[in-house]
């Protein structure tokens, strides 16, 4: 009798499922597109999603050095939630928010969207006065968030413990439509609707060059050829800087690991997501049953993907604190993600000094909840020169001072 490794088994199931031969089978490149995306994790294959839906615009290849969603988009802990100080920002991730609402419906594909809850818990004087400004920032952006006492914090999470030994729970800032979604479907549903549209996503395909002539660019060399196109789109998450460098400029950002963890599966216990920024952790409960934990990134630059045991032990050390209950449990597996971080903690979506290239970058450890909005910021950009969601973003602002600092408000800028 034949044997089947897992990885077979999901990936025949997906292509039974979805009819998804063209985007899996990686198409050899043609010669010439209109638009080359670089980088086939969800804030690519979206952008290219909304340049065919929104724009016609549907000659378009996406090239990935690696395997669909298999680098950021697959790394995360999967949180959307849009409650953030800065304008901008809101604006952006609150877009992102609500088109994750009927993303489902839309690509016909169920990314499993949970608009379960997120708490931000206050466990300092200082959060406190943070997070009830957030909250009035909110209400002026049309963000619907609120301020919650230890009480209701208890009503929504039983299993907390309010009197940590070192930070007591003081309150929270409560978003009920945040939640979360499977990582993955989220890539697939974007690839599935692009390959649709006739578009290639081109894997194990690696960008080698940027070529550019009279300050234009007109195409890239990858390891399956030279490829022309009239608009280029940089979207690789933690190797920015190394596709900038080859397109010829340079991003203010350096790369960072990220680690997370999950848990053994038990009894559903948590049914909202519980962030503490104070004792540095975050958690929330997936449908297998597993506790999905995640903490803050790596103190030094690299470029690994694996966790390590210092960092688990940090983070679960001050996890145990609030939830004591987790004390108990065995860790099932862990990783890391490569994460491109700014100075003021907010992304990078801008034309570049390169002539028909664009850069969509800078997402640090919170790319995920924004892939929606993103792609619909980023393909407007890209199609029109223009976009209200991206325009704060640009990549002007850091010489000319105008940075949109979310350091602070977000904590760990998650």
């Amino acid at each position: 009798m034949k044997h089947y490794s897992a990885f077979a088994v999901a990936r025949e199931a997906l292509r039974y499922h979805t009819g998804w031969e063209r985007a899996w089978r990686s198409p050899e490149p043609k010669k010439r597109y209109d638009v080359i995306i670089v980088g086939a994790g969800g804030h690519g294959l979206a952008t290219a999603y909304y340049l065919g839906k929104n724009y016609g615009i549907q000659n378009v290849a996406v090239i990935e050095k690696g395997w669909l969603g298999g680098g950021n988009t697959g790394r995360n802990t999967t949180i959307i939630r849009s409650n953030y100080l800065q304008d901008p920002s809101a604006a952006i991730y609150e877009k992102a928010r609500s088109l994750y609402e009927d993303l489902s419906q839309e690509l016909n594909y169920n990314i499993m969207f949970s608009p379960r809850g997120v708490i931000m818990l206050a466990q300092t004087q200082h959060e406190i006065r943070g997070y009830q400004r957030t909250a009035h920032a909110n209400a002026l952006q049309g963000v619907k968030t609120e301020w919650i006492g230890p009480e209701r914090v208890k009503q929504l999470v039983p299993i907390i413990n309010l009197d940590g030994p070192r930070y007591p729970v003081l309150g929270g800032l409560w978003q009920e439509r945040g939640g979360t979604a499977r990582h993955d479907a989220v890539a697939w549903g974007y690839a599935r609707a692009c390959s649709a549209m006739g578009m290639d996503i081109i894997q194990q395909c690696e960008v080698t060059g940027v070529r550019s002539e009279n300050g234009r660019v007109v195409g890239v060399d990858t390891t399956k050829g030279a490829i022309d196109c009239e608009k280029l789109g940089i979207v690789v998450a933690g190797h920015s800087g190394q596709l900038a460098e080859m397109a010829g400029f340079r991003l203010p950002l350096e790369a960072v690991a990220l680690q997370a963890l999950v848990s053994e599966p038990i009894k559903p216990c948590m049914d909202v997501v519980v962030m503490a920024n104070t004792v540095h952790g975050y958690m929330s409960q997936s449908d297998k049953g597993e506790m999905v934990i995640g903490g803050g990134t790596d103190g030094f630059n690299n470029f690994t993907q694996r966790g390590s045991f210092h960092h688990i032990e940090e983070t679960v050390r001050a996890l145990v604190e609030t939830f004591p209950m987790i004390s108990r449990l065995k860790m099932l597996r862990q990783w890391g993600g490569i994460v491109d971080m700014t100075g003021d903690r907010s992304p990078i979506l801008s034309k570049t000094p390169l002539q028909g290239c664009f850069i969509n970058g800078g997402w640090g450890t919170g790319g995920f909840k924004a892939i929606p909005g993103s792609g619909w910021g980023m393909a407007q950009l890209m199609a029109t020169g223009h976009s209200p969601l991206t325009e704060a973003f640009s990549m002007d602002r850091f010489k000319e001072g105008r940075f949109i600092d979310e350091s602070v408000a977000a904590g760990v800028a998650h």
